[in-house]
């Protein structure tokens, strides 16, 4: 029998230390990382027992009658251990549905999380989702670069990197996020009429609790940011979370030139190198110059797989 509890303050340090020792969890599943915004969700996040065991957790917020996996996160699935089997899995849904169904649920709404990110064999929830009669509804394209595989840069960024380090730039991992959202935040504006996700203090505060996972690498000029690049970094991936240049920093290659710095010296020891997603309107749309882009550097496709699971389906 699979025992659900949902968390509050009193699970904090359980539920982290779950996320380090597990097999799928990367570190903004810790709650120091998810409750940063949490005024923005109403959470509803659940630990799973068996015979007192803790077995699984569930990042999760509700809205209205939907359960979401969890909607301030990328993605984020049911985190487990190297104990965890298919036949648990199988349970761990049975209660789940349980669950929904207890306190009025009448979806799930399950964001998976991407194989690269798994450092042991992890989608047992996957086929659980469609044994219990889930549908995918959404698929995003990330870029991805197989870091230990030879490096296949494209003859195009080739030329253009060899342009770029002609300038002789040095490059910086800083603080200065305030900066460099004001240029990311310009980028964003002017092609796409968007703001940054994250404000220049939220970063900081989660560079701060997160030092070692979230790091800022940037090109200056005479005390003038040209361009930079933010990493999320995990065990298996270096993922860029953000990418942004002035208009002087892309035509002198400053992101050339920190791409391939963190590509193929600071993070070449990692199994995957992410550039993120490349579609908008809920995967509906394909940014073909945003792909192409980071295909030229050598990364090719993943996704990044949404699920609805309906009550009236149990």
């Amino acid at each position: 029998m699979i025992n659900i509890e949902l968390y509050t303050n009193k699970h904090k340090s359980a539920w982290n230390d779950f996320v380090k020792r597990s097999k799928n969890g990367i570190f903004f599943f810790q709650r120091e990382y998810m409750e940063y915004h949490a005024d923005r969700f109403i959470d509803n996040s659940l630990l799973f027992y068996k015979e007192n065991k803790q077995i699984a957790l569930l990042p999760a917020n509700k809205q209205q009658n939907i359960l979401h996996s969890y909607g301030g996160l990328t993605f984020g699935g049911i985190l487990s251990d190297q104990k965890m089997k298919m036949s648990l899995m199988l349970e761990i849904f049975e209660s789940l549905k349980i669950y929904m169904l207890q306190n009025n649920f009448n979806r799930l709404i399950y964001k998976a999380i991407p194989n690269i990110y798994h450092l042991y064999p992890a989608e047992e929830d996957l086929y659980a989702l469609i044994y219990n009669g889930a549908k995918l509804i959404r698929r995003d394209v990330s870029s991805t670069i197989a870091l230990q595989e030879k490096i296949h840069y494209s003859k195009g960024r080739k030329w253009a990197l060899k342009k770029a380090k002609s300038n002789n730039f040095e490059i910086i991992i800083t603080n200065d996020f305030k900066n460099f959202i004001a240029i990311e935040e310009e980028t964003l504006i002017n092609k796409y009429g968007v703001r940054p996700v994250h404000t220049h203090e939220e970063l900081s505060l989660l560079q701060s609790l997160f030092p070692d996972n979230i790091k800022l690498f940037v090109i200056n000029e005479q005390d003038q940011m040209l361009g930079g690049v933010i990493i999320y970094e995990s065990n298996n991936v270096a993922h860029a979370q953000y990418i942004s240049a002035t208009e002087k920093g892309k035509k002198e290659g400053a992101l050339d030139c920190i791409l391939d710095y963190l590509i193929t010296n600071y993070y070449a020891h990692k199994k995957y190198f992410d550039f993120g997603i490349s579609t908008e309107n809920e995967g509906a749309y394909l940014n073909h110059s945003l792909i192409q882009n980071k295909e030229s550097y050598g990364a090719r496709s993943i996704v990044h797989d949404f699920y609805e699971l309906k009550i009236n389906d149990f």
